[in-house]
């Protein structure tokens, strides 16, 4: 069965909590950029060190490949209900 983006935008990424995690993260990728810790195009990305999924993102940030940063990630099933 082939997923529903529409659904899952309406249902979750249009979300004011998830819209300010999400403006989190890009605050960071901005600031580390602005610092020169990583540019467009170089498959690195900002690793929130301590970070807790219910609250803020830490404020402790480190840059890692992206291989490194999604083999972090909680393994998530393809089931979306």
């Amino acid at each position: 069965m082939a997923r529903d983006y529409k659904k899952e935008y309406r249902e979750y990424h249009a979300k004011p909590e998830q819209k300010k995690r999400r403006a989190q993260r890009n605050k960071a990728r901005r600031k580390a950029m602005r610092d020169g810790r990583v540019k467009k195009g170089d498959n690195k990305e900002v690793h929130h060190v301590g970070s807790n999924r219910k609250g803020r993102l830490g404020n402790r940030t480190r840059v890692v490949s992206r291989k490194t940063n999604r083999s972090k990630q909680p393994k998530r099933d393809g089931s979306q209900d």
